[in-house]
């Protein structure tokens, strides 16, 4: 799909990979509906192309209301980037006993569920767009190569990554029939705002592991894979690991 005088809605915009792909996006020529749930006010500067809006994605009818923005000022709603998530780790069995069922569940919320949410709210506004070279929409969710090799303390963000990725299959088929495509990326260990609290030897550490190039990701390298996914329409159904060969240990 041709980005030009397109629409894209990216959740978790405010920043990280969302702030990196909603401005890849605007580069490629297309409008954008930022949405991040803790504010938008860092990314302001986008240029007249792009609309702010509060959401939490988890939200049905706040995440409604940032699709119809996308539909109302900019005229239709071709991308949906679903990049919001939460990363709490906890072990089954801490110190203080058990992992509290409802810390698992808010990680599975904000990140299976409100992924999801974003998908059939953004589907149902792309089935209605006049096809173009025979698409209407693509849908791009976030996973991680945490879905595959979860580490000790990641029992609840591994689910969720893994629900991410098993949504993309199911959903691309179902879709084919209003020709609108769903692709996962599965990054590995990004430069962040989630890592920038790190001290210098922790960040080292996890450059460390990552084969080649031996270093963090970075934001624009994930952006770049988007507007790839978007603009090739043979990629569909995928889950596609962007993480310099990293495989993740236990710990």
């Amino acid at each position: 799909m041709r980005l030009e005088g397109k629409t894209a809605l990216v959740t978790g915009g405010g920043s990280g990979l969302g702030g990196a792909t909603a401005r890849g996006l605007l580069d490629a020529g297309a409008s954008v509906v930022v949405a991040d749930v803790v504010g938008t006010d860092r990314a302001g500067g986008l240029g007249e192309r792009a609309a702010l809006v509060t959401a939490d994605v988890t939200d049905p009818r706040q995440v409604q209301a940032a699709v119809d923005l996308a539909v109302k000022r900019f005229g239709g709603l071709h991308v949906a980037v679903s990049c919001a998530g939460v990363a709490s780790p906890g072990r089954v069995l801490g110190r203080r006993g058990p992992l509290p069922l409802d810390r698992f569940a808010e990680v599975i919320r904000v990140n299976l569920v409100g992924t999801f949410n974003l998908v059939r709210l953004a589907a149902a506004a792309m089935a209605r767009n006049e096809p173009d070279e025979g698409e209407r929409g693509v849908l791009v969710n976030t996973a991680s190569v945490a879905a595959f090799e979860g580490q000790v303390g990641q029992a609840a963000y591994a689910a969720s990554k893994a629900g991410v990725a098993g949504l993309t299959l199911p959903v691309a088929r179902e879709l084919a029939a209003h020709l609108v495509r769903c692709v996962a990326i599965a990054p590995g260990i990004f430069d962040t705002p989630m890592l920038a609290g790190l001290p210098e030897p922790a960040r080292a550490s996890l450059e460390g592991q990552v084969p080649h190039p031996r270093r963090l990701g970075r934001p624009a390298e994930f952006a770049a894979l988007v507007r790839h996914v978007v603009e090739n329409p043979m990629l569909n159904g995928a889950v596609v690991r962007l993480d310099g060969a990293l495989r993740l240990g236990p710990r």
